[in-house]
């Protein structure tokens, strides 16, 4: 039997060789990543932060948070009443407008007219004391009764009734001409 199978053979046969193979083994590496830092880092730099130092941008960060759209409310101040279009689209639309919950939709003269053959005082009393799934209200205790009542009008008209607004107590009427003569 030969000794062929047990004889090994390298590519490094020098001690030159040797401190050759050693050196790109550290050096290869090295270059790979500077090359492919340098690849990812030559592109155009547009991104986050690239215009935080832009006059915009810096008004944009110390502006007062209370500029950012919200409405102060004057606790003080004598209510203004909504009439009953801006009452139905902040308050009543989320049910009256898809028929959630069983309501009747909104302008839907078959729905409203079993409702509207009740009367104006049983519709106003059920929108301010609540019915089925309506909580009292439409679940804004801050609604005036007026300004309920202005929505159950509005709403009914739309259905096919023809009801009168209601007029505002005299307790109410310093409020409205309040807000004329600040105009």
């Amino acid at each position: 039997m030969s000794n062929a199978h047990n004889e090994h053979e390298s590519a490094i046969k020098t001690p030159k060789q040797l401190i050759v193979a050693v050196i790109a083994a550290f050096l290869v590496p090295i270059v790979i990543i500077v090359l492919l830092v340098q690849y990812v880092t030559s592109g155009p730099k547009a991104g986050v932060g690239s215009t935080s130092q832009t006059p915009e941008a810096i008004a944009a960060r110390i502006a007062p948070v209370a500029d950012q759209g919200f409405t102060l409310k004057d606790a003080n101040a004598p209510k203004v009443l909504m009439a009953g279009e801006d009452v139905y689209k902040s308050t009543c639309s989320a049910c009256h407008g898809t028929g959630a919950a069983g309501s009747p939709k909104f302008g839907d003269a078959s729905a409203w007219g079993p409702r509207i053959a009740q009367g104006y005082d049983t519709l106003l009393s059920h929108a301010l004391k609540g019915l089925r799934a309506m909580p009292a209200k439409g679940g804004n205790p801050d609604l005036d009764d007026v300004e309920v009542a202005r929505a159950v009008v509005y709403m009914a008209n739309q259905g096919g009734a023809k009801f009168k607004e209601p007029e505002v107590k005299a307790a109410a009427a310093p409020a409205a001409s309040a807000e004329a003569a600040s105009k």
